[in-house]
């Protein structure tokens, strides 16, 4: 194949099998290990889904309670790791300050380098619990307050709104972030998880694959595009905006952040499931601004030729931005939310990737200069 025939991004380039999860672009439909994220959103906890992720079957109750259990007793970060964080610069990224916190666990570990598939899920579960501790701390810490302790009687995601916020979230608001939660889990073999796979492909630890899918994750193109899609509709300001703002971003040939996906040539059937709770997070915090504005954008989607001709709809990414901001989340935070709720679908793939592994390394054709004579420095 010539390098003109090529597809870029490695688009439709097949690497490998997975059990994980089944993205089915066309029909716009999701399944994690066979389960269909609308049953899923719908009816578990995110720790129901960590836990099906990770050892392929949804827990029975008591399955379920130890593990909870065991994710609740390890949220507090170890003195060393609090440390470090009140130390870090108050003008970081809270993406960057989740990776630097994840490599200080890593040091933290005595069994670092332990990939056994035990003990790969028990590293998991405790960074698991620890990363939305990690980032809630954060976010008071820069903004001159001090850090809220979790709260054990609480479950994953209610947990994380009361350290952010210092007191426990209205139900609406915590199932709303679980959602978001259980539907930004996994997604098959994305940029990040790929990562993941490379950096434990090599025999490094756990903690090292990680910490690569953070920094993967991090890009615009990527995680990151949830915070760019707010930031989007902030600078739209208002509903009534929104017409000519669209108009002048397609004669500008601005790209609209949270519209359109590699895979889905449909509705991201992610996106259906978090405009509902949205919606219900913004009627019931009575600020339904941010919301009206993602609505109009999604109503031009379907009706302007632009999107309908080019197969472009709002992402999971479109929904999530106004959900997480009107919970209280600042824009630049959005990143780290996405990586706490990933490292269970990362962590899937890492232990798929050690049942059978091989490094990584794919091939690459020189398309360079042929050999050519050398000169020396005084000759050139």
């Amino acid at each position: 194949m010539t390098s003109a025939a090529r597809p870029k991004g490695l688009e439709g380039v097949v690497v490998g099998d997975t059990v994980v999860s089944n993205v089915e672009g066309t029909e716009g439909r999701l399944s994690y290990r066979g389960y269909m994220i609308q049953d899923l959103t719908a009816n578990s906890s995110y720790e129901e889904v960590f836990y099906l992720l990770l050892h392929g079957e949804l827990p029975t109750k008591s399955e379920l309670g130890e593990f909870e259990r065991t994710m609740r007793a390890h949220r507090e970060l170890p003195a060393e790791a609090m440390e470090v964080l009140r130390g870090l610069p108050k003008t970081g990224e809270p993406i960057d300050v989740l990776r630097t916190v994840v490599s200080t666990m890593a040091l933290l570990d005595p069994d670092v380098n332990n990939t056994s598939h035990d003990a790969v899920i028990e590293k998991a579960i405790v960074l698991g619990a620890r990363m939305p501790t990690i980032v809630a701390a954060y976010g008071r810490i820069r903004d001159g307050k001090e850090p809220v302790s979790p709260n054990r009687d609480l479950g994953h995601t209610a947990n994380l709104l009361y350290m952010l916020k210092g007191e426990k979230p209205p139900k609406e608001d915590a199932d709303a972030l679980n959602a978001y939660f259980v539907l930004a889990a996994e997604h098959s073999l994305n940029a990040s998880t790929f990562t993941s796979m490379i950096s434990i492909s090599a025999l490094s630890d756990y903690y090292s694959g990680i910490v690569a899918a953070i920094s993967t994750l991090k890009g615009a193109a990527h995680g990151g595009a949830n915070q760019k899609a707010m930031e989007m509709m902030m600078e739209v300001g208002d509903v009534d905006k929104v017409d000519d703002f669209i108009d002048h971003a397609l004669a500008t040939k601005r790209r609209l952040m949270g519209m359109g996906h590699r895979i889905y040539k449909t509705y991201d059937p992610r996106a259906a499931q978090l405009n509902e709770h949205a919606r219900v997070v913004a009627e019931r915090s009575g600020n339904t601004k941010w919301y009206k504005i993602a609505q109009r954008i999604d109503e031009i989607s379907h009706t302007h030729p632009y999107f309908s001709e080019r197969k472009i709809y709002p992402n999971v990414e479109f929904y999530s931005a106004p959900l997480l901001y009107t919970l209280g989340f600042k824009p630049d935070m959005m990143p780290a939310l996405f990586a706490c709720s990933r490292v269970s679908g990362w962590t899937a793939h890492i232990l798929e990737q050690l049942s059978d592994n091989r490094i990584i390394r794919p091939s690459v054709d020189y398309t360079g200069p042929q050999t050519r004579e050398y000169k020396k420095l005084e000759d050139r």
